[in-house]
């Protein structure tokens, strides 16, 4: 006698995702690569100008590091949650060759395997339901996500163009702050390329003290078409209410080998270091050395970098006059921020109609909030050549 072992069919069976992932969809660069990818199967050669991967490699030296440390064999174990006395010394001289800012290696830098990752470890160790925190718009997409998946409020902060991209402090503290926990904050700003000055990291820091509001600068574009690296830390008192995230994702081309850091007061970063060291075990070695290695690049690294770069921003501004697009030329980082002409309802329509009837893609403003409805962004993560295309077919 047989017996058969009915099964339900996969199809029938559900489960229901955390409440926390309401609200939260998916990336949606992760979606539109699909779609890309799809259209290039199907034969349509798209230009994608809209990811701010760079395309270029890192220095010759810092590779070569890799590649030694990695023949090693002893170089293979989990490591410090805390990274390597190596790497934080060589972010403690980097921070203070470039900012001006001092830094205890062993107290006040904490690397991280990537700074994408930090923003969820800041999120995950200082928030939870009940906390609001101030989330600029437009704005880098992983600030709200995070916030939103530690089950804290979001509150909105809006950016705008005449303001040059400053948040207004007086109109925010003429609110209810009595729930903000935590302010994110990016200059040099992604997308728009704002710059912040002294003068405006001051007023915020100020702001942060009157409040009782931990700062979160996320500076990786610091050295990105900017003549003026600044750190929020190298304001007189910033330390006392404000943590800033590095990377050298953009600033050496390593944005694959996720090398990241906070810095910040220690007692902020013990904090952090108690949900981080739950949660990974720290980079591998080979790859913290070459970090150092990277760190000690000379000025003309940047300089050599940011000659490319220029020369790719002057292709995307004719590209942009193409489309009639307004910018400013004077935008910091690897993007190029554009108001669209006002016979577009949104930037989605823009961006929608370039991909499909000449293949090339630009990122609507609106992901990055409502305030960036009417603008595009273009990443300089192409070659000239690769513009010129671009420029060819929407002529």
């Amino acid at each position: 006698m047989s017996s058969v072992i009915s099964l339900q069919s996969p199809s029938m069976f559900s489960i229901r995702t955390a409440s926390r992932l309401d609200g939260i969809e998916e990336y949606y660069f992760s979606q539109k690569l699909r779609e890309i990818a799809t259209m290039r199967a199907d034969g349509k050669p798209v230009i994608n100008l809209g990811i701010g991967s760079p395309d270029l490699p890192p220095a010759s030296a810092t590779v070569d590091e890799l590649t030694e440390q990695s023949r090693k064999p002893d170089q293979h174990a989990y490591q410090s949650y805390a990274g390597t006395p190596e790497l934080r010394k060589a972010f403690a001289k980097w921070y203070q060759d470039w900012f001006g800012v001092t830094l205890h290696p062993d107290k006040e830098i904490l690397p991280m395997i990537g700074s994408k990752e930090g923003i969820m470890h800041i999120a995950m160790t200082y928030l939870e339901a009940g906390d609001e925190a101030l989330v600029p718009d437009p704005g880098y997409p992983t600030y709200r996500a995070a916030t939103t998946l530690t089950g804290a409020g979001v509150r909105s902060y809006a950016l705008s163009e005449d303001r040059r991209w400053l948040p207004d402090l007086d109109a925010l503290a003429a609110g209810d702050l009595s729930r903000v926990k935590l302010m994110w904050v990016n200059y040099p700003h992604m997308p728009t390329g704002a710059q912040a000055d002294r003068g405006f990291f001051s007023d915020l820091v100020a702001f942060a003290k009157a409040h009782q509001i931990l700062l979160i600068n996320d500076n990786p574009y610091a050295f990105i078409l900017n003549e003026r690296p600044l750190s929020l830390l190298s304001i007189d008192g910033a330390k006392e209410v404000a943590l800033e995230l590095n990377s050298l994702s953009k600033s050496h081309n390593m944005a694959g080998w996720r090398v990241g850091m906070l810095a910040g007061q220690a007692n902020f970063l013990q904090d952090v270091l108690r949900f981080k060291s739950n949660m990974d075990s720290g980079m591998f070695k080979p790859l913290q050395l070459a970090a150092v290695r990277a760190l000690d690049s000379p000025a003309s690294w940047y300089s050599d970098l940011n000659a490319i770069y220029r020369g790719r921003r002057e292709k995307a501004f004719v590209l942009l006059d193409l489309l009639n697009c307004r910018y400013d030329t004077n935008q910091a980082g690897m993007f190029v921020w554009a108001k669209i002409p006002a016979v577009y309802s949104n930037a989605y329509e823009l961006s929608d109609q370039i991909l499909y009837n000449n293949h090339v893609f630009l990122t609507p403003g609106g992901i990055f909030g409502e305030q960036g409805n009417q603008y595009v962004r273009v990443s300089l993560c192409s070659d000239e050549a690769t513009f010129e295309t671009a420029i060819a077919r929407i002529v």
